[in-house]
């Protein structure tokens, strides 16, 4: 049963790095692109968060209706079609407004496809570590996420421009969706993974901790910028050449794709309480980024991957582990629509504070990370260990 289900991971890790090639390779350039369409830095801060609102709010009711109706497949099939194709769909935008359907409709996707796919990956993580199969995948997407941004940079330098970029990300969006529909092919009863003896608490709903991490989570993502503010800010000021960006949004990525696995395995030794002393280094991403020099800005922008990396590997395992099979994709729904809105909130108040001047908005970014959500994570941390 092991060797069948790091089979199953290891496909949907192969997906996760075509698909992440693909979109955060787009991601990459959004700030600089969505600026020589003429926009502003609260447009960009206000598109990059409502993209994500409706990304992490749909997740809530795709989990929900993925659990009743149990075809995780068919939501995990529509919602990679939708997320990957968007991004080719780029190549045609010649305003910002266009621009941000293709955003938003790419984020979409994503929300559609996660929770389902979450949940079939946490059902192998019965067997295999839960720790361990998010940070694994998280591995391989991060690896797709470095790939996707250096491809772009280089048909940045060599002058192919922003259309023909996103219209050559359209190759490993197909590669994704094939290998996607071999493993339904292989792998079409995932749930079959999760053991029946694997320890579960209560349903969502019931369990202190789970909430305690769905408000910390929140804080967290109120505090950390999109991206595309961060690049936007590279290109505003003139920090790097257009070029360089995606090259230092791809050292994120790797940091990430490092970080992961080493993350995930942490938390199947040692449990929740590895979160502190990773995340509280994570915070000062903002000082460095919006403030530092060139290097102190990359060295920001690293330590902005591993966040990343952090909130796709442990976040999901600590919700596997707390919820039951039949409601998982429900909980982890349910905590990435928590998370989305607070993404976007932060991400809107913080375009509209960098109109005004960046040092405030460092403040705000460090107030949500240390003062509100590093605590409500011990919190939970506390309430899971007893």
């Amino acid at each position: 049963m092991k060797s069948h289900a790091f089979r199953f991971v290891l496909l949907m890790s192969v997906v996760s790095l075509f698909g992440d090639m693909t979109y955060e390779g787009a991601r990459s350039v959004i700030g600089p692109f969505f600026a020589v369409l003429g926009a502003s830095g609260t447009i960009v801060g206000v598109v990059a968060g409502f993209s994500e609102l409706v990304g992490y709010g749909l997740r809530y009711y795709a989990g929900i209706v993925a659990d009743r109706t149990k075809r995780y497949w068919d939501f995990g099939i529509a919602g990679y079609a939708i997320n990957l194709l968007s991004v080719p769909a780029l190549a045609f935008a010649r305003t910002w407004p266009v621009a941000s359907i293709f955003v938003v409709g790419e984020r979409f996707g994503r929300g559609l496809r996660k929770p389902a796919t979450n949940a079939m990956v946490s059902y192998a993580g019965s067997e295999l570590g839960r720790g361990w199969v998010f940070g694994f995948r998280e591995a391989m997407d991060q690896t797709g996420a470095t790939l996707g941004p250096l491809i772009v940079a280089g048909l940045l330098f060599v002058g192919a421009g922003y259309t023909k970029a996103f219209g050559v990300l359209a190759i490993p969006a197909v590669l994704a969706l094939a290998v996607l529909s071999f493993a339904r092919t292989l792998f079409p009863i995932p749930a079959s993974f999760e053991r029946k003896d694997a320890t579960q608490r209560g349903r969502v709903g019931m369990d202190r901790a789970f909430w305690l991490y769905v408000a910390g989570a929140s804080c967290l993502a109120a505090g950390f910028a999109d991206f595309a503010l961060i690049s936007y800010h590279f290109a505003r000021i003139q920090l790097f050449a257009a070029g360089m960006v995606p090259i230092v949004y791809a050292a994120a990525m790797l940091a990430a794709a490092i970080a992961s696995p080493l993350l995930g395995k942490a938390y199947d030794r040692f449990g929740p309480r590895i979160l502190l002393p990773v995340l509280l280094p994570v915070a000062a991403y903002a000082p460095l980024a919006f403030l530092g020099g060139r290097w102190i800005a990359v060295l920001g922008v690293v330590l902005w991957g591993v966040g990343m990396g952090v909130q796709d590997t442990v976040f999901p395992a600590v919700v596997s582990a707390l919820t039951p099979a039949e409601s998982r994709a429900s909980a982890l729904g349910a905590f990435d629509a928590a998370y989305g809105i607070a993404w976007f909130i932060g991400s809107a108040v913080m375009g509209v504070l960098y109109d005004h001047g960046v040092g405030t908005l460092v403040l705000v970014s460090l107030a949500f990370q240390v003062l509100l959500g590093l605590p409500l994570i011990l919190a939970a941390g506390w309430a899971h260990h007893r």
